[in-house]
Formats: structure tokens, C-alpha cells, sequence
């Protein structure tokens, strides 16, 4: 996120051009690649967090102007605007599963529930300071929300917005990002103090810390489809995987996705079958990457300024940028594979289409550095009990 944000502001940049007022219409190409997006006007200031919503078909966005917006995909344009309820910079947005509902955590110490039909507020939940995240538990039942104030997280109900939970003091520096796993069972927080907390729902104490988890600050955190797996990001320009549901992470190195970016990473998100995992930075780019060989497939760049949130459509042909610089970039990357860039890299991993052991399905198979070449699809790697999954990243040139 931009300067004051709850990503954190690690790098003291100077104010970045002006784009040109541009229609929201497809056609315009990223230069290096042949990408196609589309930009998003309609936010005053930074663009702080995105999400795809209603099947993939609207957009919803917020912004330190203290609007949320919510867009239509095919049009590029706002149909909706939510005015008027914070008095100071939206840190973060998020849908219930139903997308009948969306919450919002504010710098004016408070979360606020909309009703997504009529954009009305629905509940307002005082804090004691500035909120930084927020999120819903994938049943809809349940919202946690960081606080700056002691760097304090709430569980509260999502309907009453009855507090549930109330945890002083659980991380030693500013929360960044918080959100449930996606079995309802436990909330994870990652902090400017590097530290990855796991909260455990029912027995209300905290189950999980890795210490020094980074580096640097942790910017923001976010698990595969299964709660299998947990990717962090990172202001020391990395990312990495880590083995939650087996705690196999406790005595095996995570998995680091490095060279993606040349400074701080400011956000992070899988893609519903956990094949790739997007990441945006603060170098203005967005980097996917391939999951399974552990490399870099694409950079995207265009953004003016920072990128401080990033979003996958569900079939994985649109990706969704949000940036310091006032807009929204929606990428089509449909055929992404076909980039001359990206078969040289597979290339030079040693790819070839392997049957997978266990349902038999062909996959993109990649040699691993130490010879061992996997003999499972990532879908079976994912269910199985057995930590014999992600590679370990190849050595790859920083750009493409």
C-alpha cells in the first residue's frame, strides 16, 4: 500500500507522473509481453484493495478517497459507489461467499458492513485505532479486523457485530494483513514484526507462531483453496510457502519465491486451483508465478506508482491490479502460455508433460534442481498428507 497505509510505506519515492486520461475500452497492450488490460478510473487516490465478485463479472475496489466502488468488468466502468460512511482512508474491502454483503476497515477506527443491493451500512464496530485489514470467514459467519491500538485483532459476529474475541497485544509491531483460514477454524496475521501468527477459533489462544518468518516486514498473507498451504509477502522482495496443514514448516524450509521483484512485495494471492500465485510489489509490477516449478512466469507493468493489492479471476484469464496510482488494471492473460518468454523459461527448467501417479491426469511436469522430477499433479500434492510437493525455486533472471 502508498504512504500511511497498513502494507507500509517502505520506500521513500517521489510523487509519480500523471497518466493521461484514457477511456476504459479494451485494446491498449502491455508493451514487453502483448498483454491486453484494461485501466479502471474512477477512484481520486490510492487504490487500496480488489476483489473479483458476482461470478467474476464486477470488480469490487476501495480507495483512501473513502469510497467503495463497484464495477462492471465487460463496461470498465463504476455502476455503484458507497459514499459517505468513513472520514478517512479505506484501508480494506471484502465480500461475504454470497456477495450479498461487503465490509470495509477504515483509518477512522472503525469497520463498517454494506449491504451490496442497496449500499446501505448495515453495522458500524468502533476500535481504539486505525484499522488496517479486515476480512470475512469463507461461511460468512464471522469478521476479524487489526488494529493499530496495541496491535489488537477482533473476531466479531457478522451479522450482530457482537465482539466474539478480542486479542490485545498479539503481534509486537503494526498488524498488515488478517484473515481466516479457509476452514473457518483460525485466523492468521502477519505484522511488521515478522512474525505469522495462526489464532485458533475454538480454543481461543494462538497455535501457530513463526518467528522471523521474514526478513522484513510481512505485508500481507493468503492460504490455497484447502487451507493446505499459506503464501507470505514480504519487503525483503520475497514470497514464500509454507506447509500449515501438516506443520511440516516447523522442520523443513519454506518454499521462497524470489527475483520476482526489485523491492518490498506488497500483496499476494493464489488462484483457486493453488497453480499460480500473483503478487504485486512496489516496483509498480505484478509477477505470477508458476506454483508448481517455483519460478516467475510473466512480470506485468504499467502502473504509475506502487501496486498495493492483486486479485485472480476463478478461471484464471483476468488479472486484477489495484495501485497507489488512482487506478485499477484488469489484464487478460488467457493466453499467457503463448508469450514466446514464457515456454523459453520451461525450457530451460526442463519441463515436459508427465501422467500424474495418482489420478492418472496429464501435467506440466518440471525438473527440479536436484534431479528428482515430480511424479504428482499439484492437485494431488495439495491432498495428500505427505509433504512431498513444491520444488525448490530455480535460478531465473529477475525480469523476462
Amino acid at each position: 500500500m502508498a504512504a500511511g497505509s497498513s502494507r507500509g510505506d517502505p520506500l521513500a519515492l517521489g510523487p509519480a507522473p500523471k497518466p493521461s486520461p484514457a477511456e476504459g475500452r479494451w485494446g491498449d497492450r502491455e508493451l514487453a509481453v502483448q498483454i491486453q488490460f484494461k485501466i479502471l478510473r474512477g477512484h481520486s487516490d490510492t487504490v487500496s484493495s480488489c476483489h473479483f465478485c458476482f461470478e467474476d463479472t464486477k470488480i469490487l475496489s476501495c480507495s483512501y478517497d473513502r469510497t467503495v466502488k463497484l464495477w462492471d468488468v465487460e463496461k470498465g466502468f463504476p455502476i455503484q459507489v458507497f459514499e459517505e460512511g468513513h472520514t478517512a482512508p479505506i484501508s480494506e474491502c471484502n465480500l461475504t461467499p454470497d456477495d450479498r454483503r461487503a465490509v470495509t476497515s477504515s483509518y477512522d477506527n472503525t469497520v463498517k458492513a454494506w449491504d451490496m443491493e442497496t449500499g446501505k451500512i448495515l453495522w458500524t464496530v468502533e476500535h481504539e485505532g486505525i484499522v488496517t485489514s479486515c476480512n470475512i470467514s469463507c461461511d460468512g459467519r464471522y469478521v476479524v479486523s487489526g488494529s493499530d491500538k496495541e496491535n489488537t485483532i477482533y473476531v466479531f459476529d457478522a451479522v450482530s457485530a457482537t465482539v466474539v474475541a478480542h486479542i490485545h497485544g498479539h503481534h509486537k509491531s503494526t498488524i498488515t494483513r488478517c484473515c481466516f483460514d479457509p476452514d473457518n477454524q483460525r485466523v492468521t496475521s502477519v505484522s511488521y514484526d515478522k512474525t505469522i501468527k495462526l489464532w485458533d477459533m475454538i480454543t481461543r489462544t494462538t497455535s501457530i507462531t513463526i518467528n522471523e518468518g521474514h526478513s522484513n516486514a510481512i505485508s500481507d498473507c493468503c492460504f490455497t483453496s484447502d487451507g493446505h498451504y499459506l503464501c507470505t509477502a514480504s519487503w525483503d522482495k520475497s514470497l514464500k510457502i509454507w506447509d500449515i496443514k501438516t506443520g511440516e514448516f516447523q522442520c523443513h524450509e519454506p518454499v521462497s519465491l524470489n527475483q520476482g521483484h526489485e523491492g518490498s512485495v506488497s500483496s499476494c494471492l493464489f488462484s483457486q486451483d493453488a497453480s499460480l500465485v500473483v503478487s504485486g510489489g512496489y516496483d509498480k509490477t505484478i509477477a505470477i508465478w508458476d506454483t508448481d516449478g517455483g519460478y516467475k512466469k510473466l512480470s506485468l507493468k504499467g502502473h504509475w506508482d506502487w501496486v498495493t493489492d492483486v486479485a485472480i479471476s476463478k478461471n484464471k484469464k483476468w488479472i486484477l491490479s489495484a495501485s497507489k496510482d488512482s487506478t485499477l488494471r484488469l489484464w487478460n492473460v488467457e493466453k499467457m502460455d503463448h508469450i514466446p518468454s514464457v515456454p523459453e523459461i520451461r525450457k530451460a527448467r526442463g519441463s515436459k508433460i508427465a501422467q500424474c501417479e495418482e489420478c492418472e491426469k496429464p501435467f506440466l511436469c518440471l525438473q527440479r534442481s536436484d534431479s528428482e522430477m515430480i511424479s504428482k499433479c499439484i492437485f494431488c500434492r495439495l491432498s495428500s498428507p505427505v509433504r512431498k510437493i513444491l520444488p525448490l525455486p530455480p535460478c531465473v533472471s529477475p525480469d523476462l
